[in-house]
């Protein structure tokens, strides 16, 4: 398959091009500026598939990267700025959204203006578990109602935006993605670095539901919808075993031989973090029913055994 990666130069977009150049397909990654380093599976690009660069501006359905739409079969659309860098001033905030909104916006008219025929039949577009906001125990699967976070709205938002694509003719997959476990991951760095440096603990009240996903499985959950038409909708990327957080940081813990006794307290994150600071203290024990009703088989669906295999490599 032909396969378009708009924001495909991030740490998801990195691991899934590799996969899928190794596996023979044709990427071609729609980025704004040079691309990263890729990680060694590549070395092999440009045999059986290969991987291509087409610089884009998300802002604007124009430019070259529009005539790669004719003839792909797939998007996998993860463009959108970083939420957990930098922080979340008025402007940050405006930031993260309109990247968003923009990019995906940019894609659905351009799809529009691609011949019938030579359309892609899939657009899977990334979204966060954070689409219900701040739950308490109930349990959440894909029909739950909306949350009213920023981080809430800003992926109803982004969805909305995603959905446009449907009445062009594309299956559309929403995934809500909860946080990545991987090495190098950005954000899993970031939860482990204090547990690291003796000092990890319970944010907040530590009761908050943890989401969280193996970065191979937020891989093969992609690569699953690209091949099954089975998937559409919206789909909870998250991992079976999910705790509170206060669990997690203890098996994080133990994994990594350090104690986890030292609390953050939520009014303490609050001051630090701003806004921001949702994303350590919300929580929503949100399950992926419609993944495995269609067949998806997690590959790391215990928090032990993804933790364990993080540290070995």
């Amino acid at each position: 398959m032909k396969i378009l990666i708009p924001g495909g130069s991030g740490y998801i977009g990195r691991q899934l091009s590799a996969s899928l150049v190794n596996d023979g397909h044709e990427v071609v990654i729609l980025t704004r500026g040079q691309r990263r380093a890729f990680p060694p599976p590549l070395a092999g690009e440009g045999q059986d598939g290969g991987l291509r660069d087409v610089t884009w501006d998300a802002r604007t359905p124009s430019g070259d990267w529009v005539d790669e739409l004719a003839g792909a079969q797939g998007i996998i659309n993860l463009a959108g700025a970083n939420v957990g860098s930098g922080r979340w001033t008025r402007q940050r905030m405006a930031q993260i959204l309109s990247s968003r909104l923009a990019a995906t916006s940019a894609i659905v008219q351009a799809i529009e203006a691609t011949p019938t025929d030579r359309r892609p039949s899939v657009l899977l577009n990334a979204s966060g578990i954070d689409y219900y906001g701040n739950r308490g125990d109930d349990i959440i699967t894909e029909d739950g109602e909306p949350g009213d976070s920023f981080l809430a709205r800003m992926s109803q938002q982004w969805e909305t935006a995603a959905l446009k694509a449907e009445p062009l003719g594309l299956r559309v997959v929403r995934m809500r993605t909860s946080m990545v476990f991987g090495r190098g991951a950005p954000a899993f760095n970031l939860l482990t670095l204090p547990v690291r440096l003796f000092v990890g603990g319970p944010l907040g009240s530590g009761r908050q539901w943890f989401t969280w996903i193996h970065v191979d499985d937020i891989i093969g959950l992609y690569r699953f919808g690209l091949e099954n038409e089975r998937l559409s909708g919206a789909v909870n990327a998250v991992a079976p075993d999910i705790r509170r957080q206060v669990e997690v940081a203890k098996e994080i813990g133990r994994v990594w031989h350090r104690p986890t006794w030292f609390p953050a307290p939520a009014l303490l994150l609050r001051l630090a973090l701003g806004t921001q600071s949702q994303l350590l203290l919300d929580g929503r024990r949100a399950v992926a029913d419609k993944a495995k009703a269609a067949g998806y088989r997690f590959q790391f669906g215990g928090l032990r055994q993804a933790l364990e295999e993080i540290r070995r490599r």
